[in-house]
This record gives structure tokens, sequence and C-alpha cells, in this order.
């Protein structure tokens, strides 16, 4: 595991009992530099939506967790918010709960010169995700996936 990876399942481990406290759900943890900045971002979710008063409760929950045991030893800055409408299915859960829905995917390379695809989730294993698009059903394998969320349709 790479020390990215390391941070963000300890990260994962210390929020679990803060968010099962206050019924929240974790949608994803992402640790990551941008424009010379780490970032630790924690997205939660529960049902009928995050508040900001949810995002700052978790945020100092978490703040006085990542002090005491210090697993980040680079200065970074700390996030706390809601995954929001473009919310990636990463996780068993979301690829459940979206069965039936209609979702985004986007290859990392084409495949008959297409490399975006909405359509309904149908079906999906560990391997690969199957999606309706207009009566033709279209499987893909999830190590060619880039992105996978809900579409947002207006």
């Amino acid at each position: 595991m790479s020390v990215k990876e390391d941070i963000e399942k300890t990260v994962e481990n210390m929020l679990e009992p803060i968010l099962e406290a206050n019924r929240f759900e974790l949608v994803d943890v992402e640790y990551l530099k941008e424009a010379g900045n780490w970032f630790l971002r924690i997205y939660i979710d529960k049902e009928g939506g995050i508040t900001i008063d949810d995002c700052e409760l978790v945020s100092r929950a978490i703040e006085v967790d990542l002090d005491r045991c210090d697993p980040i030893k680079e200065p970074y800055i700390l996030e706390v918010s809601s995954p929001g409408l473009s919310r990636p299915l990463k996780k068993e859960k979301d690829f459940e709960r979206s069965i039936g829905k209609v979702i985004e995917i986007k290859l990392y390379k084409a495949i008959d010169n297409e490399k975006e695809f909405i359509g309904e989730l149908i079906s999906y294993t560990n391997e690969e995700v199957v999606i309706n698009q207009e009566k033709t059903q279209l499987t893909l394998k999830r190590k060619d996936i880039a992105m996978i969320r809900l579409a947002i349709i207006f």
C-alpha cells in the first residue's frame, strides 16, 4: 500500500466512531496534492443530506484525533463536505443503491471512438459494470473505468 493509501485508510478508521455516533455515512476520503498544497478531503452523507453544521461537527472531531495521532507529517488542508450531485460510485453500497438509475461513465481509453457513456445501471461485479443504453446492454470492465457517477439530468 502507498503512503497515500495508508493515510486514507487510517483516516477512514479514525472517522468510523465519529460517523457512527452521528449516523453519517462515509462516502470517500482523499489525500492529494493540488497546486502545491496537500489536501485531506472527507466526503460524508446522511439521509436527507448533509448540512454545514454536520461538516463542522465532523471536522472538529477528526481534527482532535488527527492532532493526537499525527498520521500526516506534511502540512495539509482539511476539508469536510457533502459529495454533492456528482457523487462518484466507489463502494459496493454506492453501486447497489444505484441499480436502475442513470449513470455516467468515463473510460481511460476509447472503445469504438467513445470514452463517455450514459445509461441505466443494470448490474455490477468487481470486474464489470453493465448498463442499458437505448435497449442495448453494454458491459465495461471496471479496470478501464476512470470515473463512474450518477448522471445529472436536467
